[in-house]
């Protein structure tokens, strides 16, 4: 028996093996890494991602895995078969380890807290994807325009825009968007809904975002800096139109002469000679 937590085992060297829970040793170290580990099996296991060797392969698809468990748990994605079901909710899953994380959200339970500020998680990988956010890294970059993410949610989502998929259409009419978050915006169009009320005057707006904008009139605060001189904007689109002042482009083209201007006003200003 443990003598720190009770458990019982029928084996002495099992015993030996659980004491190291507790202690924290490692004495079984990777010759190829700096990795180390509390039982020889999870060294073994290590030592096949130096070797490459991927023994367990999946009779359905060209998968294969280092593990045997590996290889089980992944045979559940063909058979579709949930075994495990949460108590709490209808949701099932094909994994116990999946199973164990959702429920945490019922619990309430956040186990894993951030060293640099006082948030905390209920997932390991929710505390990795915000610890970027004190670093400011993003590892994951698109392949199409190389733009960096800090999480593969984001990068995900950032794909649909150059897959030109809109899974999430509009029922009042026939707009459809690559996010959800963009047809929630869009039905404030139909509903009239404005919920984003300014504090300082009696304005209020559909989006977030216009409401942020629309503050800066009330502070005078200009965020927007251009790199290429001194000045600042209380707009990203008025920066991104003076931008256009250093780099020469004129994206508004009229067709019937083919002069071209840096801003939509101009052309509009233009078209009034034509008529």
């Amino acid at each position: 028996m443990c003598a720190q937590c009770c458990k019982t085992f029928k084996r002495a060297d099992h015993l030996k093996s659980h004491l190291l829970t507790h202690t924290g040793e490692k004495l079984h170290k990777c010759s190829q890494c700096n990795k180390s580990f509390g039982h020889a099996q999870n060294l073994r296991f290590h030592n096949l991602i130096h070797a490459g060797e991927k023994a367990h392969k999946c009779g359905e698809c060209s998968k294969s895995f280092r593990r045997a468990h590996g290889l089980k748990g992944h045979m559940f994605i063909h058979t579709e078969e949930k075994l495990h079901k949460c108590v709490e909710c209808d949701k099932s899953f094909n994994q116990k380890i999946h199973l164990k994380t959702h429920m945490l959200i019922h619990s309430g339970e956040k186990p894993h807290q951030c060293s640099g500020c006082e948030k905390s998680f209920s997932q390991s990988h929710q505390l990795k994807t915000h610890i970027f956010t004190h670093t400011g890294e993003k590892p994951h970059v698109c392949a199409e325009c190389s733009k960096p993410f800090s999480d593969t949610g984001s990068l995900r989502k950032h794909m649909f825009i150059h897959s030109g998929v809109r899974l999430h259409k509009c029922a009042e009419c026939d707009k459809s968007f690559s996010r959800a978050y963009q047809l929630r915006t869009h039905l404030a169009v139909h509903t009239g809904e404005k919920a984003h009320k300014c504090t300082q005057c009696k304005k209020s707006f559909t989006q977030a975002g216009n409401l942020k904008t629309h503050l800066s009139m009330h502070t005078g605060e200009r965020l927007h800096d251009c790199a290429v001189c001194k000045k600042s904007f209380s707009r990203r689109d008025h920066l991104n139109l003076h931008l256009l002042t250093h780099t020469g482009e004129k994206p508004h083209i009229f067709d019937k002469c083919n002069k071209s201007f840096s801003q939509r006003g101009d052309l509009k200003k233009h078209l009034l000679t034509h008529m």
